[in-house]
């Protein structure tokens, strides 16, 4: 069939290797999903739109996946949407039940994964007609509303705003562009940079380094350990599992697919929220809460499938409106602005075959995550061994040339890499939040241009909020969502409190 046209050994192939080499991050802890896409990004240019998207999606669900293994294992979360798999997960390792732990979260992954996906499906194209009737007005209302999204959910909302308006001042260095609205002139350029900086920063230097070379800088700081023995790797009794555990958690793997879904809708929440809400729901409605946190697997259900019901939801914003989801789904642009295609609206209903080509990726992505995890668990629970000492200056080594050669050899983008991965260190001790910023730094120019044209078009100020119902609509929900998540991070920063002390409690 034609619509399936793109489906070829490459693009299966590229599927199934991101979705493993997406795990082996998942599971060694400080290296994430987003590190995976980041460190790749610059491979998918040659290959292609559809392809390149195959690769960097099946990094995507398989590093959120592979999150649980190191969770589960050692107590320490692969990536930060598996805090709350630790909480049952280790007890149930303690108590020899490792493999039966680590294959309920793998099942709930699955899932999860699949919930999101059909949600994407079905509600991205629906989102996308409707933003498609957006002027210029209420498309710098949306990003505004993403923005206080970002900053009201952050763990600071002063620091989120701040963090987010911060990347849009460094997005706006360059030339202020007369197809813009602009001048021509130059702006915000240090003296003796106009050469370098006449266009801005390069995007996707920018996210190599806040994504993979700041990690590295803080790996290094706090000291890289040798590694795990193979001795030490405990999984437990192969023989303990059975899906009959998931006898009366319908409900529960339903709810916390969903709540991970609409938490990656909202711009910039990250994952860790959708596994902290999803496990707070599934405890409050169990019969038997005092069970969480000593080794109940409706945890690990709840925690597994609301952290990837994630993977989904973040793309039907990204695809809809061209805002992204989550820090990963920011790097997904990047794969867009190499093939010169921009997202949003328009998307959808202009690129078909590539809208069909991600949702096959991410099907096929999450199956091979399950194959690859499900009926090889005792070898992919050995990955946690794997020394950093010698993955790190291989992925050192990957982000120099990614960052020299994505825009045909220009040295000063390797400068870009050395400038943000140095400001990625000294931002997470300054408690800057580094998903709105980068998000910010991305929408910065097109607020700009929305504003600027929104004024040249209707001329004052009040045409913000004059302009038609949607942007009445639109304040509204700025207004509701800074109030509204302020409240829901103030109850999951509780949440998140309560349930690590009810874990370190003594069985």
């Amino acid at each position: 069939m034609e619509f399936l046209a793109f489906i070829t050994p490459l693009f299966l192939s590229l599927v199934v290797a991101g979705t493993l080499v997406g795990i082996v991050f998942g599971a060694i802890p400080g290296m994430t999903a987003t590190m995976a896409v980041a460190v790749c990004l610059p491979l998918t240019y040659p290959l292609g739109l559809e392809n390149g998207l195959a690769l960097l999606l099946g990094l995507y669900v398989g590093g959120i996946s592979g999150g649980l293994v190191p969770a589960i294992l050692l107590n320490i979360p692969g990536t930060p949407s598996s805090i709350t798999t630790t909480f049952d997960g280790y007890p149930m390792t303690q108590r020899g039940e490792g493999e039966r732990a680590l294959k309920i979260g793998i099942v709930s992954s699955l899932v999860g994964g699949l919930v999101s996906l059909g949600i994407l499906f079905l509600f991205a194209p629906v989102l996308a007609d409707f933003a498609i009737r957006f002027s210029y007005v209420e498309k710098f209302l949306i990003i505004l509303f993403a923005l206080s999204v970002m900053g009201a959910l952050s763990n600071n909302m002063l620091i989120g705003v701040f963090s987010g308006f911060l990347g849009i001042f460094i997005s706006l260095i360059g030339t202020y562009d007369i197809s813009d609205g602009g001048n021509g002139k130059h702006r915000l350029i240090p003296p003796g940079l106009e050469y370098w900086l006449e266009s801005g920063f390069s995007l996707l230097p920018v996210l190599i380094a806040l994504f993979g070379l700041t990690a590295i800088l803080y790996e290094a700081e706090i000291g890289i350990p040798r590694g795990l023995s193979r001795d030490q790797v405990k999984i437990g009794d192969s023989s303990r599992f059975s899906f009959s555990v998931f006898r009366g958690q319908i409900v529960n793997l339903i709810r916390s697919s969903g709540i991970g879904t609409f938490v990656g809708i909202l711009p910039g929440v990250g994952g860790s929220a959708a596994s902290i809400l999803s496990y707070t729901s599934a405890k409050t409605f169990s019969k038997h809460p005092e069970r969480f946190g000593k080794g109940e697997p409706a945890g690990i259900i709840a925690s597994e499938s609301g952290n990837n019901g994630l993977t989904g939801g973040a793309l039907v914003p990204l695809l809809s409106l061209g805002i992204p989801g989550d820090s990963t789904t920011a790097l997904l642009i990047g794969a867009f602005t190499l093939q010169g295609i921009q997202v949003g609206p328009l998307f959808i209903g202009n690129n078909p075959d590539t809208w069909n080509a991600m949702i096959f990726a991410m099907m096929i992505a999450n199956v091979a995550m399950f194959v690859m995890m499900f009926f090889a668990i005792r070898y992919v629970a050995l990955i946690v061994t794997v020394p950093k000492h010698i993955l790190f200056p291989v992925i050192l080594m990957m982000c120099v040339i990614g960052a020299y050669t994505i825009n045909y050899g220009i040295m000063f983008d390797v400068w870009t890499l050395a400038i943000f991965g140095l400001f990625g260190w000294i931002a997470l001790h300054m408690r800057i939040e580094i998903a709105p910023f980068i998000i910010g730094f991305i929408l910065g120019p097109s607020a700009e241009v929305y504003f600027v044209k929104s004024i040249e078009s209707f001329g004052d100020l009040s045409v913000f909020v004059t302009k038609s119902w949607i942007a009445v609509v639109l304040w509204v929900l700025i207004i509701g969502s800074i109030a509204m998540s302020a409240l829901i991070s103030r109850m999951a920063r509780d949440s998140r409190e309560s349930l690590a002390a009810g874990a370190s409690d003594p069985v």
